[in-house]
C-alpha cells in the first residue's frame, strides 16, 4: 500500500534482523544486505535441475489471473517504462511473459501438466538472496482495520496526514525532500520535529483512537477505518519524508522491554497498551513519517495497482523488475498459531517497503484485518525467491 511503502513492515517480527545463515559462519549477516554495485539481483538458472518443480503451486490459481492482470494494468501505463530494463528484464519481456502466463491459466491446464509447460516455456531466475546463494528472508504484512473518524474529539485523537504541499518529489517519484519558498529543496523534518512541531498542521486526513494504532498504519501504508456511522473507508499511501526506516520493535529489544524471541506485533500492541506513555517517546526514534490518500476500492500497493491476498509481494524496487511474475518456495503458518509447513506459490512484484531492502528480503501481502495481522506476524522464514521470464524461442501454447 505502498507498502508504507515504502514502508513494509514487516510485521513487526522482521523488525529485529537475524543474521543470514552461511555454511560455516555464524549468523552475523544481515537479511539487508546491499546488493553489490554492479551486480543484478537476479541470477538466471542454466541448470534445468536447479529449477524448482512448480507441480504444487500449479493445483491453485485462486486470484492468480486477477493479480496479473492488476501487473499488465500497471505496465500498459507509459511511466513504467521508465523502470525498465531492470538488470537483463526489458519492459516487453516482462509484458510478453505476463501474457504468456496468463494464456497457460486460461487454457486450463493445471497441476504437472502445467509445471511442464512452465518449464518448457520460461526461464527461471533466483535471488542472489543475502548470501549470494539464493536465501531470502520471507514476511509478512497486512491492511489493518481501525475505528477512526474524519473529526477529532475526545476519543479520535491521532491524527494522519494527507501529502504537504511542500514534499518535493522526482520524475520518478522519490523523494526529494522539502521545498521552501525559493524552491531550494532541504531534507524533510523526521518525524520527531513533525510531531512536536506541528508542521502539518490542517493536512489532517483522518483521526485515530490509539496512538500506536496510527503508527502501525504509518508501518503498514494503508488501513480500514471503521467510521462512527459504521461505514468503512480505506486510506492509502501517497508518500514519506524520504527519512530512513528505523525499527522500534528492534529498539523494544536493545532497551530489554521484550525479548527477542517474545517479539510480534500483538506483544508491542499488549505492551504499548500498559505503557503508553512511551508510546511518542519509541515510535519517534524511527524517522520515517508517511503521508495517506484517501482510496476507493482495495488497498493499492506502491505500483498504484489492487494488492492481493497471497499474491502480491513487496521487494526492493530499485534492484528486483516491477510487476513481474515471482515464485516463493519457503515455509509459512497455515493457520494462525500453527507451525511453519511448506509453502509454494506464484505471486506478482507489485508493492515496496521502506524496510524490505537488498536481495535477501521479501515481504508476502497478507490480507485485512485481524486474523490477516496475526499470520503476518507469525511469517519469519528463509526461502527462495525466483523470477519467470518467458524464453526468446518459445512456442507459447504448446504443453
Amino acid at each position: 500500500m505502498k507498502h508504507n511503502v515504502l514502508l513494509a513492515i514487516v510485521l513487526m517480527m522482521t523488525l529485529v534482523f537475524a543474521g543470514c545463515k552461511s555454511q560455516g559462519e555464524p549468523e552475523q549477516t544481515a537479511y539487508d544486505r546491499p546488493l553489490p554495485p554492479g551486480q543484478f539481483a537476479l541470477r538466471k538458472i542454466v541448470d534445468t535441475a536447479q529449477v524448482p518443480d512448480f507441480t504444487m503451486a500449479c493445483l491453485d490459481h485462486a486470484g492468480l489471473r486477477s493479480t496479473i492482470d492488476n501487473s499488465l494494468s500497471y505496465l500498459g501505463k507509459p511511466s513504467s517504462e521508465l523502470f525498465f530494463p531492470s538488470g537483463d528484464i526489458t519492459h516487453r519481456m516482462a509484458v510478453e511473459s505476463l501474457e504468456a502466463f496468463a494464456a497457460l491459466i486460461d487454457s486450463g491446464v493445471r497441476g504437472s501438466q502445467l509445471n511442464s509447460a512452465i518449464r518448457a516455456q520460461f526461464d527461471t531466475y533466483m535471488s542472489i538472496g543475502c548470501d549470494d546463494r539464493g536465501t531470502v528472508l520471507f514476511t509478512g504484512y497486512y491492511t489493518p482495520i481501525f475505528d477512526g473518524s474524519t473529526r477529532p474529539d475526545a476519543r479520535f485523537r491521532y491524527p494522519l496526514y494527507e501529502q504537504p504541499d511542500d514534499l518535493a518529489k522526482g520524475p520518478d517519484g522519490a523523494i526529494l525532500g522539502r521545498r521552501n519558498a525559493t524552491g531550494q529543496i532541504s531534507p524533510y523534518p523526521t518525524r520527531d520535529v513533525i510531531e512536536q512541531t506541528g508542521i502539518l498542521k490542517g493536512k489532517e486526513l483522518i483521526w485515530l483512537a490509539d496512538a500506536f494504532e496510527a503508527y502501525i498504519a504509518h508501518v503498514q501504508g494503508s488501513a480500514k477505518i471503521r467510521l462512527p456511522n459504521g461505514s468503512l473507508t480505506t486510506i492509502g499511501y501517497a508518500a514519506n519524508n524520504g527519512q530512513e526506516y528505523h525499527s522500534v520493535g528492534q529498539e523494544l529489544v536493545a532497551d530489554g522491554r521484550i525479548a527477542s524471541d517474545q517479539l510480534s506485533l500483538s506483544a508491542m500492541i499488549r505492551y504499548f497498551k500498559e505503557n503508553q506513555g512511551l508510546i511518542d517517546t519509541y515510535v519517534r526514534r524511527n524517522p520515517r513519517f508517511v503521508f495517506f490518500q484517501e482510496e476507493d476500492g482495495p488497498p493499492r500497493g506502491s505500483l498504484n495497482e489492487p494488492v492481493t491476498t497471497m499474491r502480491t509481494i513487496a521487494t526492493d524496487k530499485s534492484i528486483f523488475p516491477r510487476g513481474c511474475l515471482a515464485f516463493i518456495s519457503t515455509t509459512m503458518p497455515s493457520t494462525i498459531g500453527g507451525q511453519p509447513n511448506v509453502y509454494s506459490g506464484f505471486a506478482l512484484d507489485q508493492d515496496t517497503g521502506g524496510a524490505i531492502r537488498a536481495p535477501g528480503r521479501c515481504d508476502v501481502y497478507m490480507g485485512v484485518g485481524d486474523a490477516a495481522g496475526e499470520r503476518a506476524g507469525q511469517t519469519y522464514q528463509e526461502g527462495k525467491l525466483y523470477y519467470l521470464f518467458l524464453k526468446p524461442t518459445a512456442s507459447v501454447g504448446t504443453y
